[in-house]
């Protein structure tokens, strides 16, 4: 369709804000028109990379809202696709205009394929179940792609009973008792197929009642992450569960969730939280089933997120069982206990680690995220500050500040923890669209701590973890060490409020909030941390250093660019980094924890490129499984306490801890965690050698 550019898009929009209607009773259509025309607004307006909106978008947005209300390919035939396909360089005319053609019709299809495919479910439910058989069925929904006709669709829902049956006669079978009479497969047929058709019609239920304001939320969401991945709406009622969860406290597991595709994805895990504790359940896991102890199991695939969400959060001391899919594509069960979920748990702490009585004691301080300063509580810089100097009363000879799974957060925070390490000057450069970065530095001259410094990160690092991490090994003032790379997250967002487009109406509001990309963080070398983040000194083993995962992942993240560098002071520290990255090769390559992690690595990669076929006979479903379970089970039996590993809290801290139960025994889970952590016994050599022979 017709290019249209930014000013003419700007003057449209212009006229509409003041194009009020007369109040009345909330009129949906008026709604989704004042709301889509405020999205796009903004994000020409304030996005940091904006895109007119012609024909790759409208392609774009085309595939990625199919996507969004098909995800698994299991509803819709290309007899459906070919109806819309007049619309696919249309949506970026009818965004313009005004138009929910696409949308309506899509929504419309979507019903009518969920009705049908919920009478093919019930008809082939019946049928009898051949647990071995030569047949093989796709799950990978990219590489499937959607059936031709209902007949091939039809087809494909009749091995996915069959592959879900196995699946749970494979589960039924594991769970039996040692003591019970085992049952004949025929029967645990029957028993898997009353469960399966139980979810499935739940599933379908809930799908049916999906609203209009689902399918229209997905849509905005489609068009705004056409710009990048972290641009997205926010419903009022998504915004008053972010911010809870952002500044509150509640009784759950501590995890963060989002919506992708019919699965529910972890992205994050709360510092101090019980899933934290707990260790099992791990970003980018996507949750499958829900059980609350001792009952059923129930599938949400295709849930909303905040029905997820409800079924998952509980009272303090209740038990929840989450079926999770792994990156490897493996379904793991994770039990975690309820708790109350206190943002501030994840606050900078600190230890004293040494490799045993000759080596000296090293300071060690974790730091989850960049909280920052709020009402009579301390921000992360001055907290760090205050780890700094507990440790090195208690005579600490070198620093490790653990950054692995930060996730960001604070900006000025990051600025003023960097100044710790060195005296004042220029810590990240941040540019706004069509405008000149500014710098952003650390003005004061002193210097909370001058000697050997390390700073751990992986590939979940983020943000303001890069930002330091950049700054640092800018000034050549500390050693990297962590994964492959860290995350590549070097943008900014902010909340716009869409109710400011709208002049009066306000029977139509609030209409909610969309979060924008608005800026890009650049190191003072000029180089920006985003897509490629910071490649670390040292490189350690991780279980996914083979695997594409951070910003990389995404399908529209912002570009990776470099400006001018900056005028910085570049330390001379004498620390011979290929040295040091020499000799910690040396020991990786002899210790076979190590090179098991790494072999666990390729292992991930290579069920990443296998998962999604299967063949559908449960003996090889099950030795596939066994295989699987047991080369997990190898994984997590590496990390054992480290006998010579010798940690302790500060002596300063010690009566604080004593002070509270809950907090005695956070610091024992830990003390407990960091004791069999290969990766901070590898750090703690490297300084070893940094110390011994710079």
């Amino acid at each position: 369709m017709v290019l249209r550019s930014s000013i003419i898009l700007l003057m449209t929009l212009a006229s509409v804000v003041f194009n009020t209607f007369n109040p009345g009773e909330p009129d949906l259509d008026k709604k989704e028109f004042f709301t889509l025309q405020a999205v796009v607004k903004f994000m020409d307006k304030v996005h940091y990379a904006p895109r007119s909106l012609d024909d790759e978008v409208s392609a774009y947005v085309f595939e990625s809202f199919l996507e969004a209300i098909d995800p698994s390919k299991r509803f819709l035939t290309q007899e459906d696709i070919d109806q819309l396909d007049d619309f696919e360089f249309d949506i970026d005319d009818q965004i313009a205009t005004g138009s929910f053609e696409f949308l309506d019709l899509s929504v419309a299809l979507i019903s009518q394929a969920i009705d049908r495919t919920a009478n093919h479910f019930d008809e082939l439910i019946a049928i009898d179940i051949d647990l071995h058989s030569e047949d093989s069925i796709t799950i990978d929904p990219d590489t499937r792609g959607f059936a031709k006709d209902d007949e091939r669709l039809k087809e494909y829902w009749r091995k996915l009973i069959q592959y879900e049956t196995m699946v749970k006669v494979g589960s039924l079978k594991k769970s039996a008792l040692k003591d019970e009479e085992p049952k004949d497969e025929a029967t645990l047929i029957v028993e898997a197929k009353e469960d399966i058709k139980k979810n499935f019609t739940g599933w379908f239920a809930r799908l049916k009642k999906l609203r209009r304001s689902d399918r229209f939320e997905d849509y905005l969401n489609v068009i705004t992450s056409a710009y990048d991945p972290h641009s997205s709406y926010f419903s009022p009622r998504e915004k008053e569960s972010f911010d809870q969860e952002m500044y509150g406290t509640y009784e759950g597991i501590g995890a963060r969730l989002m919506p992708e595709g019919e699965l529910t994805k972890v992205t994050q895990i709360i510092p101090g939280g019980p899933a934290w504790k707990q260790q099992d359940l791990e970003v980018n896991d996507y949750i499958v089933m829900v059980a609350q102890d001792g009952a059923e199991a129930q599938d949400v695939r295709g849930w909303r997120q905040d029905d997820v969400i409800d079924l998952i959060r509980g009272k303090k001391g209740t038990k929840v069982v989450l079926t999770v899919k792994k990156k490897d594509g493996s379904l793991n069960e994770v039990t975690i206990v309820r708790d109350k979920v206190v943002l501030e748990e994840g606050n900078a702490k600190s230890l004293m680690l040494n490799l045993g009585e000759d080596y000296p004691e090293i300071g060690y301080i974790l730091l989850p995220k960049f909280y920052f300063e709020s009402g009579d509580k301390s921000g992360c810089a001055e907290d760090v500050g205050k780890e700094i100097k507990r440790l090195k009363d208690e005579g600490a000879q070198g620093l490790i500040l653990d950054l692995r799974n930060n996730g960001g957060g604070s900006l000025s925070e990051v600025v003023d923890m960097s100044g710790l390490f060195f005296e004042k000057g220029p810590v990240v450069q941040v540019k706004s669209r069509d405008r000149k970065p500014y710098i952003l530095r650390d003005q004061d001259a002193s210097v909370q701590y001058n000697g050997p410094l390390i700073i751990m990160v992986n590939h979940m690092s983020a943000s303001a973890s890069e930002i330091i991490a950049a700054a640092l090994q800018d000034y050549n003032r500390a050693v990297i060490v962590g994964s492959s790379s860290t995350f590549g997250k070097g943008t900014v967002q902010r909340f716009e409020e869409l109710d400011r487009f709208v002049v009066g109406n306000n029977n139509l509001k609030p209409l909610g909030e969309v979060k924008i990309t608005t800026q890009k963080f650049y190191r003072v070398n000029g180089g920006s941390t985003q897509l490629r983040g910071v490649t670390p000194d040292i490189i350690l083993p991780m279980p996914y250093n083979h695997i594409t995962i951070g910003e990389k992942e995404f399908e529209t993240p912002l570009a990776w660019s470099e400006i001018e560098p900056v005028s910085y002071h570049r330390y001379t520290d004498d620390i011979d980094r290929e040295n040091l990255k020499g000799k910690s090769s040396k020991r990786v390559a002899e210790s076979d924890i190590f090179q098991l992690v790494r072999q666990r690595g390729e292992s991930l990669k290579l069920e990443e490129e296998r998962e999604g076929t299967h063949r559908l006979d449960i003996d090889t479903y099950q030795q596939m499984r066994a295989e699987r379970e047991a080369k997990n089970k190898k994984y997590r039996d590496l990390f054992t306490p480290i006998d010579y590993l010798q940690v302790r809290n500060p002596a300063s801290v010690l009566d604080y801890i004593a002070l509270d139960n809950t907090r005695q025994a956070n610091n024992e889970d830990f003390i407990k965690g960091v004791k069999k952590d290969i990766y901070i016994e590898e750090t703690l050599r490297i300084m070893q050698d940094m110390i011994s022979h710079p």
